[in-house]
């Protein structure tokens, strides 16, 4: 590998793991207060979407590493959609 191309692939990028999604009219939203429940219509051991750069590059789902939440890929775009979507 050329050295450019060490530097490149060294670049952090925000990587997202989408939960769930759910659209409220404003006023729902300024309401909100400490302890509220919001239900979202996803399942909870649906797939999760992986974004990079806020677009999506794969999928995968929810595991528990130790203490931590984890995600374990199961669908990844191709490489040109993946290296695009870092890029933009």
């Amino acid at each position: 590998m050329t050295a450019e191309l060490n530097s490149i692939l060294s670049l952090e990028v925000p990587l997202i793991v989408e939960v769930a999604q759910r659209r409220m009219a404003l006023a729902e939203a300024v309401n909100l207060v400490h302890g509220a429940i919001i239900e979202f219509p996803q399942a909870s051991d649906g797939e999760l979407r992986v974004l990079v750069n806020n677009k999506v590059v794969g999928a995968g789902t929810a595991v528990k590493v130790g203490e931590n939440f984890g995600v374990r890929i199961s669908r990844v775009g191709d490489v040109a959609a993946r290296v695009q979507a870092m890029g933009s």
